[in-house]
């Protein structure tokens, strides 16, 4: 689907998750206006607090926004939702995650 598509989800849907996150990925995958993506997956992460992909998404954005010190605590909530058993999957993010929480500024 194309970022118009999702937008559509979005405006039918506004509190449906798989338009917000798939909303903000394209976005993101395709070097569009960080700022709607970081409110699509700000939302995704709302409605689905334990969905490890958005969190590393949104935060991935956040960091490309100068937004780091936001960054970092949505990473972490993403690595715990992993490591916890709540998320269905996501674990095999984690080591990349970890790897980019080092990388950010203080």
């Amino acid at each position: 689907m194309d970022i118009e598509a999702f937008r559509q989800m979005v405006e039918k849907t506004p509190k449906g998750f798989l338009g917000r996150y798939g909303l903000g990925k394209k976005i993101f995958e395709e070097g569009g206006d960080l700022k709607e993506a970081a409110e699509s997956l700000q939302v995704a992460i709302e409605l689905d607090p334990n969905h490890v992909s958005s969190h590393w998404i949104f935060g991935q954005v956040l960091a490309k926004l100068g937004r780091h010190e936001e960054a970092r605590p949505v990473l972490t909530a993403g690595i715990e939702a992993a490591t916890s058993g709540r998320s269905n999957g996501g674990g095999d993010l984690v080591p990349e995650i970890q790897a980019f929480l080092q990388t950010l500024k203080n």
